[in-house]
């Protein structure tokens, strides 16, 4: 592994451990040439995925991306940052075993909502609004009404 600080191809692993429920390992790596230390994680890939956007354009499956997207919708919200890894591992592995190479943006994008649903309302809203393409007032009503419903059958899990 080359170290990010000076390019060394010649680093050391510190510590292994599981992470992100036993799905990747993460390692803490010393850089013997400059001293940096920072740390790698591996995680089994089934099969390489491309989205397919809405314009026809396809690009490679991007976790980080998608990791992204759950921070921004995340952002200043009481989430544990272990469970936004399994939702984003979740939806990783069940990309991966549908058994398709090519998966559509809007299908991943209904993944996310679900599990944006389920981890915070808030979050939710927020993401739904772009995905969605609110463009009026009533857009945020409709989808308010749906977590209010969900909260009604479920008055324990606020979110």
């Amino acid at each position: 592994m080359r170290c990010p600080y000076c390019a060394s191809e010649d680093t050391q692993v510190k510590d292994s451990r599981p992470a992100e429920d036993g799905t990747a390992i993460r390692r803490r790596r010393i850089c013997p040439d400059c001293g940096g230390r920072f740390t790698t994680f591996e995680r089994v890939q089934l099969r390489e995925l491309m989205v397919l956007k809405k314009t026809g354009r396809k690009a490679p499956f991007d976790r980080d991306k998608l990791m992204k997207s759950f921070e921004i919708a995340l952002r200043k919200r009481p989430v544990d940052r272990d469970r936004i890894e399994r939702a984003v591992s979740g939806i990783v592995r069940r990309l991966e075993s549908s058994g398709e190479t090519e998966i559509s943006s809007e299908q991943i994008g209904l993944q996310v909502l679900e599990a944006l649903k389920a981890l915070d309302d808030v979050a939710f809203v927020r993401y739904a609004s772009v995905y969605r393409d609110f463009s009026h007032v009533d857009d945020f009503e409709k989808t308010l009404s749906e977590v209010a419903a969900k909260i009604a059958r479920d008055p324990g899990d606020e979110g």
